[in-house]
């Protein structure tokens, strides 16, 4: 496993949740790993119910095995800050221009900045080591921007570096695409079995690819559990009505007779029937695109009842089950 993790996916697929759950999964054993969320939503601090995510490395779970999950939302304007401070020791200097707002205007201005120094932070940790000559972290996980956004938000470094020829900046793009463009990362796209994801997922592939950015594995999220099977589903199409009518009689449902209790239920059984019927085919086909891709392919399941932390735990159990720890 690479020891960056970064995890992207169409809007509405669960891309953080699937981060989270990696975080969990990748800290089994002992090991630690830091979750890093990118796009001040505090998501990450909604799934494992916490209060609000500061600018600091915290500990939020505790994974089996004994391992630890620490959580950072990256602040943009203390990043800078950091920048400054590492490169150019300007310390009170810096906070200084912080209150005079030109942190904010900088980052709000200046393009790519932003995906700069949120990049940055990210490789910093993952580069990072204790006084042992132990690395800080494991893994790092990232909870990045989606499909649509993430190869120019990884690839933001590779500008700068152009532009800034020479310099701790120069310098500093360099290290950090040095990071994200080789086997130390792995950029894992998110998926619902619908066209719009998939052929998001697609395209967003062949982005990563055309800029030599790691790609990893797919994930496809919130499976239904299969009912019935392809053979199940041509004997529902050619079944008469008489004999499903039946059937239900049989069960206990009610008599067959016109109008009886087992027969108004074969028109709504049917239907339902021919909607499960196209949604299979549907996920069937999707699942044929992706497999195309040549990537290792996972599968994770819908929680009807919406997701809480005990969910996160069975993801991340379903995620080392397939060999993703």
């Amino acid at each position: 496993m690479s020891r960056l993790q970064v995890v992207s996916g169409k809007g509405g697929t669960g891309k953080t949740t699937v981060a989270a759950a990696l975080a969990l999964a990748l800290a089994t054993e002992g090991k630690r790993t830091l979750l890093v969320e990118v796009e001040g939503r505090q998501g990450i601090a909604q799934l494992f119910e916490t209060e609000a995510l500061p600018y600091e490395e915290r500990k939020i779970a505790v994974a089996p095995g004994g391992g630890e999950v620490y959580a950072l939302a990256i602040d943009p304007e203390l990043a800078l800050l950091d920048y400054l401070q590492m490169f150019y020791k300007l310390g009170s200097a810096g906070r200084a221009l912080k209150k005079l707002g030109a942190i904010d205007f900088a980052t709000t201005i200046a393009p790519g900045l932003r995906d700069v120094l949120l990049t940055g932070k990210a490789c910093e940790a993952v580069r990072r080591k204790d006084r042992s000559g132990r690395f800080a972290y494991d893994y790092v996980v990232m909870d990045a921007p989606p499909t649509g956004r993430i190869t120019r938000f990884l690839n933001v470094n590779d500008e700068v570096a152009g532009l800034a020829k020479i310099g701790p900046i120069h310098n500093q793009a360099q290290a950090v695409m040095r990071v994200l463009k080789s086997p130390e990362t792995a950029v894992h796209l998110v998926t619902l079995l619908e066209e719009m994801p998939v052929q998001e997922t697609v395209d967003g592939i062949a982005e990563l690819r055309s800029a030599r950015l790691p790609v990893g594995r797919i994930i496809v999220n919130m499976t239904r559990p299969e009912v019935l099977d392809a053979t199940d589903l041509e004997l529902v199409r050619t079944v008469p009505r008489s004999t499903v009518a039946r059937s239900l009689s049989s069960a206990g449902l009610g008599g067959a007779r016109r109008g009886g209790h087992a027969e108004r239920l074969v028109d709504p059984l049917l239907t339902q029937a021919e909607e499960y019927a196209e949604r299979y085919t549907l996920e069937h086909d999707q699942r044929a695109v992706l497999a195309e891709l040549g990537l290792p392919l996972h599968e994770l399941p819908l929680f009807a009842e919406g997701m809480d932390l005990a969910g996160l735990y069975a993801l991340a159990r379903a995620l080392r089950e397939q060999g993703v720890s």
